[in-house]
């Protein structure tokens, strides 16, 4: 392997973090072939690693931070790979829930330049970002930390995602809606398919989706791979004991066996499908793989588990929640948690998002129970303008004669946005910030004060 000449050595972590995201202009481009021979010129560290690979539209991050907490409740060390991050490039790489060092970072970054720069000269082009950034979590976990399971979440998709290069203990689908469809296709049976390209012969499959035509694929898929498929409502389901603002029970229901009582403080009855799809796949180590967890352990990580920009809670002076609702999806399960787990008068929103989303379906969920629709920019350089998400709102208003319209205001500055937000809202109120995560992510670190945030991706 090549060697870096000492006067492009990267000294510090914030060097580092620049170079990685100085690759952003070569965009997303699907395909597996630059990973695979990075990744040979390391002798292929991945294949000594044990990966839980988790895709899906929703609900990846929290699946992956159940399996986290129950994993280390449970004892074994965890690496978690995910994406984009809410604070910091560390998130996204973490063992046993700590962010990965910023020296290390910065070592593996060294390591890996020499052959993003040789691959850069070729046909083949320069490695882009995310393939980058797998490459070092890779290498973070196969020779650094050696965890005992990777949750690996996928960036984009599934069946030509970066991370799809491994082959995972076990594959999980979340669930299916619509979104990236520039990408990966305009139906959901095209979206589907994308996604279930992370299914592995022989393999083990959880899966949460619900509806007909996705879990049709899905089957269809996991025939052919001969993967034993284990599906929400079918081989497990969940079924609601008592919910509040502060938490929710459920018992589980599994082919294995069932627990009772389990308890989880993520909001949202959506959290109760992810919850439940965390547990089987944790049902399926136990069958598989061995897997040992007392059931105390288990259900104390699943109650502990917190994801951050999820309907979380921010401020209690006002109720102030932030949440990535940033597709239809989303935005449905945004109002279904707002309007069955929380009591308010009025409800009050701001909302950011950038260029290539479903902007329409998405506003036409938030327009049915706002009060108040402060609509805004994110700090981000595809940023959808305001005053065209404006121009949305009257048109969906107009097609559906909707008779009690939100006040819609325009404020492109998210810091003023907020600070009326706050102001309009009262004890009795609840307010809330959604849309894009890169807007959720700055106010999140604003709100609370946390000076070490950066620029997400």
């Amino acid at each position: 392997m090549s060697k870096l000449h000492d006067d492009v050595l990267m000294h510090s972590y914030q060097e580092a973090v620049d170079w990685i995201n100085g690759l952003i202009p070569f965009g997303i481009r699907p395909g597996l072939e630059r990973i695979e021979q990075l990744l040979d010129a390391l002798e292929n560290p991945h294949r000594r690693l044990r990966f839980i690979h988790v895709a899906g539209t929703n609900g990846k991050g929290s699946v992956c931070s159940y399996l986290t907490h129950v994993l280390i409740k449970g004892g074994y060390d965890v690496g978690t790979f995910t994406s984009p991050y809410i604070t910091k490039f560390t998130n996204r790489m973490q063992y046993n829930g700590q962010d990965i060092e910023e020296e290390t970072l910065l070592q593996l970054a060294n390591k890996v330049r020499p052959l993003v720069e040789e691959m850069a000269r070729t046909e083949l082009g320069s490695p882009t970002m995310f393939e980058v950034t797998v490459l070092i979590a890779i290498l973070y976990y196969a020779t650094v930390t050696y965890p005992d399971y990777v949750v690996w979440e996928t960036g984009l998709g599934g069946r030509l995602d970066v991370t799809n290069i491994v082959h995972p203990v076990v594959s999980v689908i979340t669930n299916i809606g619509h979104d990236h469809m520039d990408r990966l296709g305009d139906t959901i049976e095209a979206i589907t398919a994308e996604k279930a390209g992370i299914i592995k012969p022989g393999t083990p499959v959880i899966a949460g989706v619900t509806q007909p035509e996705a879990i049709q694929v899905i089957t269809n898929t996991a025939r052919e791979k001969k993967s034993t498929l284990y599906l929400y409502q079918q081989q497990f389901d969940q079924m609601p004991l008592y919910v509040d603002e502060q938490e929710q029970q459920f018992r589980f229901e599994g082919m294995f066996r069932n627990l009772e009582d389990v308890t989880i403080t993520m909001k949202g009855a959506h959290q109760r499908q992810n919850a439940a799809v965390a547990l089987m796949t944790i049902e399926v180590l136990r069958q598989y793989y061995a897997l040992v967890i007392e059931d105390e352990d288990l259900l104390e990580g699943m109650k502990m588990t917190t994801w951050p920009g999820r309907l979380e809670q921010i401020s209690d002076q006002p109720r102030l929640l932030i949440d990535g609702a940033h597709n239809p999806e989303g935005a449905e399960v945004l109002v279904d948690s707002l309007t069955s787990t929380f009591k308010y008068e009025k409800l009050h929103l701001v909302m950011g998002m950038i260029e290539n989303k479903n902007h329409r379906d998405t506003l036409k969920h938030i327009l049915t129970i706002a009060d108040t629709l402060i609509l805004t920019e994110p700090n981000y350089r595809s940023a959808k303008d305001a005053e065209q998400l404006r121009a949305v709102v009257e048109d969906i208003g107009h097609e559906l004669g909707l008779q009690a319209s939100p006040n819609v205001i325009v404020e492109k500055d998210w810091k003023k946005a907020l600070a009326l937000l706050l102001k309009i809202t009262e004890p009795s109120d609840l307010a809330v910030v959604t849309g894009t995560l890169y807007l959720i992510g700055d106010v999140r670190s604003y709100m609370l004060h946390n000076k070490d945030a950066e620029k997400g991706w």
